[in-house]
């Protein structure tokens, strides 16, 4: 992909710049840190308590991050999780591997299984790798956590219509949780319209304010 280039973010790790929208895949103020802050310590946490097993849903694979740190958690935790992940465009296997994280296990298993079939990664951890486009997949039922990592809606708004979240809230599981890095007012009051339950919580240390999480109830 010649639209895309490696940035260095600020706790050191790297994330993709796509030229063409002028967007990163993760925060400039630190790709890790915003992984684990918005999906792992606000998604996976509050997901798996009480529970053996999980099935989580992801919008956005891109360079597999949130995935792999699933994976590791999922091991460490011994919690069994299904994650089912779309992407539309996925990166080339050329690009990911020059990333700072790219010499990490997980981080390499995730990225070369393949598209459209199972994968299992570790012994709790199995991996649907969907390439796909959200707005016509059939989104995968009796969902308990979703990770919601779209670029920005001023990028790709029709990623980020009530439809869609419509969508996402009657494919989860009363208690499911949603997690995104996106806490606009809108966004929120459209999540709060379709029927979840929100909060705005602190960002990742160094990064946005605030992101949101929402529940089923």
């Amino acid at each position: 992909m010649e639209d895309v280039e490696i940035t260095a973010t600020a706790d050191g790790s790297t994330t993709i710049y796509r030229k063409d929208l002028n967007e990163h895949y993760h925060s400039v103020k630190g790709a890790l840190t915003e992984s684990e802050h918005v999906y792992l310590n606000l998604g996976w946490e509050r997901a798996v308590s009480g529970k053996d097993a999980v099935r989580i849903f992801e919008v956005g694979f891109g360079t597999g991050l949130n995935c792999a740190l699933t994976a590791k958690a999922a091991l460490r935790s011994e919690k069994s999780a299904e994650y089912f992940s779309v992407e539309l465009y996925p990166l080339p296997a050329g690009i990911t591997e020059r990333l700072e994280y790219a010499g990490d296990d997980d981080f390499k298993a995730v990225n070369e299984a393949p598209w459209n079939e199972e994968a299992v990664i570790n012994p709790f951890f199995r991996l649907h790798k969907i390439n796909d486009d959200l707005l016509d997949m059939n989104i995968p039922e009796r969902l308990d956590l979703m990770y919601f990592d779209a670029f920005a809606p001023e990028k790709q708004p029709e990623l980020w219509e009530e439809r869609v979240f419509r969508k996402i809230y009657e494919a989860m599981n009363p208690g499911g949780v949603l997690t995104t890095y996106c806490a606009k007012g809108s966004i929120r009051r459209m999540l709060q319209h379709i029927g979840f339950i929100t909060e705005r919580l602190p960002g990742p240390p160094g990064g946005k304010r605030e992101v949101l999480r929402a529940v089923r109830p």
